[in-house]
């Protein structure tokens, strides 16, 4: 069998030869630098595929001080992660504007607090250039990250903590609940209950705010406490209709929650929206459609604010110290469906 021959390859100075540009030029383009007309670098990349030339990462990493990856932390249990569609939607979203960058995704999970030295170690050793971190709990984990000198932009707003200011994307969760509750009341639904996210998530605790600056005086035991998963939403339903069989509105504070509502909804021959209509929040299509009845619902874009959260990510690992992006709030929307 005749011996095989490995072709070497490609060097940054063929490209540079092939394209007719010193090899300093040449680098720029690779590395992605300003300062090339727009002609010689488009010689540049034709002589890149020409060549097939890949840039050793190491090099490059050497010459721009960045590595190509930015870590998502998400401090949830990886089985939660998995199994619901607001996670998928974001990290979506997140890894869909990285590859338009050419950049990788690092994800890291942050289950408990016995996981926070070991992300702390590995955001210290420079294995990225910067993290995105959602779903935080508490600012704990927000408080080692801002430690590491890593830039960070949070997916939703963090919780007050002096001296812990860094970006974030969210949505109006207030003022989508305003409107979900609004919308229940317009239909004359008289007692109308709210099922709540965890009380340590900002959102959980603004769409609270926003059941409450409609219902002033609602009833205490209309405001029944979930956790964001379906078993939470179908244990709280039980609940509201054992102590308040008067319900006749129920706004859950996600569409996951408002399924479990459904079904114990269901389950109990109580008729929906009939007997009790039914809101949910984040309008995640494959469950807000697939509802019986489809799912009314507050409507974010989930995917767009994963896009958003690297795009400031960019924005502050090229800005200077004293110049950081602001945060951004994105506008939610009641989509009305037959549940409500």
């Amino acid at each position: 069998m005749p011996e095989q021959t490995v072709r070497p390859r490609p060097t940054l100075e063929a490209v540079a030869a092939r394209a007719g540009v010193s090899r300093a030029t040449a680098s720029r383009v690779v590395n992605g630098g300003a300062g090339v007309r727009p002609a010689l670098a488009e010689k540049v990349r034709l002589a890149v595929e020409e060549l097939g030339y890949v840039p050793n990462h190491a090099a490059r990493t050497l010459v721009t001080r960045r590595t190509g990856a930015v870590a998502v932390i998400i401090a949830e249990p990886e089985f939660r992660v998995f199994s619901d569609p607001f996670f998928e939607q974001q990290i979506r979203g997140i890894s869909r504007e990285l590859t338009a960058h050419d950049a990788q995704l690092v994800l890291l999970w942050a289950e408990g607090p016995g996981d926070h030295e070991r992300i702390g170690r590995y955001l210290e050793g420079g294995h990225v250039d910067g993290a995105l971190a959602f779903s935080l709990h508490d600012d704990r984990l927000l408080a080692l990250i801002a430690r590491t000198g890593v830039p960070v932009v949070l997916g939703g707003r963090p919780a007050a903590g002096e001296g812990l200011a860094v970006p974030f994307v969210d949505c109006d969760n207030r003022g989508g609940a305003r409107e979900a509750v609004r919308h229940l009341v317009s239909l004359g639904r008289e007692h109308v209950a709210h099922i709540a996210g965890p009380r340590d998530q900002t959102s959980a605790v603004d769409r609270i705010h926003g059941y409450r600056d409609v219902l002033v005086d609602a009833d205490p035991r209309l405001l029944c406490q979930g956790d964001f998963t379906e078993a939470s939403g179908a244990r709280a339903m039980a609940e509201l209709l054992e102590r308040c069989p008067a319900t006749d509105a129920v706004f859950a504070a996600n569409d996951t929650m408002a399924l479990g509502a459904l079904r114990t909804l269901r389950e109990r021959g109580v008729r929906v929206p009939q007997d009790v209509a039914v809101v949910g929040f984040d309008d995640m299509a494959r469950v807000a459609v697939a509802a019986d009845p489809p799912l009314t619902t507050v409507r974010q874009d989930i995917e767009g604010m994963g896009r958003i959260m690297v795009r400031l990510l960019r924005r502050l690992l090229d800005a200077p110290d004293d110049d950081a992006p602001a945060s951004v709030i994105t506008p939610t929307t009641l989509i009305r469906r037959a549940s409500a």
